[in-house]
């Protein structure tokens, strides 16, 4: 052997050591990472898991030929579980839930189109590429890791190191029972990769056997054989608007960074209203999502089912069953769709009844959008009005609206003009252009929860002035956010109630839903009732549907 060749030998054994060491500490690292952002701390690193016993134990134990497939197998589990809780970050970040393999692979494509909005789509496409990038290079290094210790293990005295390992299993199993506690309140005994494999298959599972369960829900209802000549009675002749609201969520009254504005604000349009002859009454609805996820709430609310998932959304647009604007068109109203997000094909359109969808580009707007919000709330108001409302000769008509002034990345915010300026929102296009751009104002979480709450702002007072600036004698409003904004805003535990008010010129609809118990105003009390959104078709049909009684 060569003097080159002796060298390189002697490197490889010196580097040796120094290559275990690294590929243990990455398999460390994989295996005792957290499944929460919160839970990212010096203590949460330091700790002792029990999957990295179980992985020596068996590389020690497997020989020959079955030593390197086994080790390919316990670095890909130690990867997979590694992708998949920071995956379970992003979500908890985003929906206040874990990540669901079945589920959330279809939010790929809506992600997108959000951080295109937010910071440009070259960015974007960049962001996306680096996470598949990533992904693979986790999986890979931690393949790689596996089969290094492996190597290293193949060298050690069986029998003397499974000693060790016993040990090592004794006193994990002694720390988990009494549960001792690292700096921070974190367990010391770790088994975090064993518990999110085995969640996310459980979870896997539970999504395709809730699939059945749904179709079976799904299959009764209440109006099934309900003459549409019953429907409706207490509202014949009146337009009906349902007004769904963008990260409109209860945490806007009941957290000290939003109430004290947002409540003065409700408190102010409710006494507007008031003064202007407009009744209102609210409470709060559970609504199905948290962060995102808008359709599922525009899908519970108007099937009576709940739908808390895709799967279940799925199944829900494939089904005949009944919505409230498909009753409403076969009780004799008009019923629209005015969607300022949608901008491509939306077939699911189809499935709710509606005699004419409005998308973005069917609204003739023509200002600059505000980042992803294509137009503001107070341009989808004009349009419908526009669009149906002063119609000559016209039937009743029975709107939806999805309002997202308030949607991330909640800058600029929008101000209210004169309506009749509105034109066609080109006299908006200077508000669009104001503030900081998003990718200034998320590197600061307190002026992301500023703009929040002045986007909610906007949206309440442009529902009111709305309310107030025309005629709505023979008008019903129901105002409902969507869901709760993302735990970044609310904070974690912040729970999935929104607010839900409904306003009416004429005091006989309010007379209809006495039976409710809804607060006087806009501004919900602390104890208003709180149904699950899934229960707000049903009751609302039946308190405006006097011909139901009995039935």
């Amino acid at each position: 052997m060569d003097a080159a060749a002796v060298g390189e030998r002697s490197e490889a054994v010196r580097r040796g050591p120094v290559v275990v060491a690294l590929s243990l500490a990455v398999l460390y690292a994989l295996l005792v990472l957290p499944d929460h952002a919160d839970r990212i701390t010096v203590a949460g690193f330091l700790r002792l898991p029990a999957e990295a016993i179980a992985i020596l134990a068996l590389l020690l134990l497997t020989t020959g030929r079955w030593r390197r497939p086994a080790a390919v197998l316990a670095g890909a589990s130690a990867g997979l579980a590694a992708v998949l809780k920071v995956a379970d970050i992003a979500a908890f970040q985003a929906f206040a839930r874990p990540f669901n393999p079945v589920l959330d692979f279809h939010l790929l494509g809506a992600a997108m189109n959000l951080l295109s909005g937010a910071i440009g789509p070259a960015l974007a496409f960049a962001a996306a590429v680096a996470a598949v990038v990533a992904t693979l290079a986790v999986m890979a290094v931690a393949i790689l890791a596996a089969l290094r210790v492996a190597r290293a293990v193949g060298g050690l005295p069986r029998w003397p190191t499974l000693g060790l390992l016993a040990a090592a299993a004794l006193a994990w199993a002694g720390m988990h029972a009494h549960g001792t506690k690292a700096a921070g309140r974190v367990p010391v005994a770790a088994y975090e990769s064993a518990r999110s494999l085995a969640l996310h298959a459980r979870w896997t599972a539970a999504a395709v056997g809730d699939l059945a369960a749904f179709e079976r829900e799904a299959a009764v209802d209440a109006l099934d054989g309900v003459p549409a000549e019953r429907l409706f009675g207490t509202l014949r002749g009146k337009d009906v608007i349902v007004a769904f609201v963008e990260s409109y969520g209860r945490t806007v009254i009941d957290n000290p960074l939003y109430a004290p504005a947002v409540t003065d604000a409700l408190a102010a349009g409710g006494a507007r209203l008031a003064a202007a002859g407009v009744g209102a009454r609210s409470a709060f609805l559970t609504s199905p999502t948290v962060g995102g996820m808008s359709w599922l709430a525009h899908g519970t609310l108007l099937s009576g089912l709940w739908v808390d998932n895709q799967r279940r959304y799925d199944s829900l647009m494939v089904s005949d069953r009944m919505t409230l604007n498909r009753a409403f068109r076969d009780a004799g109203w008009r019923t629209v769709a005015v969607m300022p997000a949608i901008t491509m094909a939306w077939p699911e359109g189809a499935f709710y009844g509606y005699d004419e969808i409005y998308p973005a580009a069917g609204l003739g707007y023509r200002g600059k959008p505000f980042n992803w919000v294509t137009m503001p709330d107070q341009y989808t108001w004009s349009a419908l009005r526009r669009l149906e409302l002063e119609r000559a000769d016209r039937r009743p008509v029975m709107a939806e609206l999805a309002l997202i002034s308030s949607h991330a990345p909640w800058t600029p915010v929008p101000r209210l003009v004169p309506w009749q300026t509105v034109g066609d929102g080109t006299v908006f296009d200077a508000m669009a252009g104001e503030g900081d751009p998003p990718d200034v104002v998320w590197r600061d979480p307190d002026r992301v929860r500023l703009q929040f709450r002045l986007s909610v702002e906007y949206a309440l007072e442009t529902a009111v002035s709305y309310a107030t600036s025309f005629d709505l004698e023979n008008t019903v409003i129901v105002i409902v956010g969507d869901h709760q904004p993302a735990p970044l805003v609310t904070g974690e535990d912040a729970g999935r109630d929104v607010p839900v008010h409904i306003l009416s010129g004429d005091p006989e609809v309010l007379r209809a839903v006495e039976g409710w118990g809804w607060t006087d105003g806009l501004l919900p009390a602390a104890d208003a009732p709180v149904w699950q959104m899934d229960a707000f078709r049903d009751r609302f049909i039946e308190a405006f549907s006097p011909d139901l009684a009995g039935s």
